[in-house]
């Protein structure tokens, strides 16, 4: 059941990336952890988003060798699976080519903490990631080497496009479409001038409250 419960859940992830203009044609992937099992569940290879089925979904284990599907996982599936090896909080990724994002990538810059919502989700900057080349667990490394120790949930890999990582798959969802959204913003800021850096201190608050105030809580 939990094999099914993920698959579904990952299956529908996938249309929020294209609600959100994260992806084109068949770019780009979402995965999801199966509780309480050395297994995730990954989009098929080549399949067109408006294909994707929770039965089409994909099961492997964490070295990323395929355990239950009939289609060939992602092409990132190496990258993934090192994530989850090495970060067992981690429950979801999500790999983008979205466009700001991706040019920042382009230039092998970090998006700087200069908006209120960047220091309520990433808790700094946007940081950037080494260049690697897609095929094995390279990328992931890089995306494990960056984000460790980090409060961004999110990575520019260099010259590629963006990881993200979260709780779970809608957590991993939402850091890749709030990375696009104030990529764009402090782009377009940039074209109308030099934008004002927020303090680490004034950082540190806002990404408090939000992460541990913000939003509806559970009466204790």
């Amino acid at each position: 059941m939990n094999h099914e419960a993920t698959r579904a859940t990952v299956a529908g992830l996938h249309a929020e990336l294209v609600h959100y203009g994260l992806v084109v044609w068949t770019a780009g992937n979402v995965s999801g952890r199966v509780p309480g099992e050395d297994l995730f569940v990954i989009k098929p290879s080549g399949v067109s988003y408006d294909e994707l089925t929770p039965e089409n979904m994909v099961v492997c284990d964490l070295d990323g060798n395929l355990v239950e599907g009939a289609h060939a996982p992602s092409s990132d599936t190496a990258a993934h699976a090192y994530v989850y090896r090495e970060m067992p909080e981690v429950g979801g990724v999500v790999h983008t080519h979205s466009t700001y994002a991706s040019a920042w990538a382009a230039r092998g810059e970090a998006v700087p903490c200069v908006l209120t919502a960047m220091a309520d989700e990433f808790g700094g900057e946007i940081p950037v990631g080494p260049f690697a080349l897609i095929g094995d667990d390279s990328i992931g490394q890089g995306v494990v080497q960056t984000l460790k120790g980090h409060r961004s949930p999110a990575v520019l890999m260099q010259n590629h496009g963006v990881f993200t990582i979260g709780k779970d798959p809608k957590a991993a969802v939402k850091a890749a479409v709030m990375c696009e959204d104030v990529a764009r913003t402090v782009h377009v800021s940039r074209q109308l001038g030099t934008p004002l850096p927020i303090g680490p201190a004034h950082v540190d608050r806002l990404y408090d409250r939000y992460q541990n105030v913000y939003g509806q809580r559970s009466p204790r």
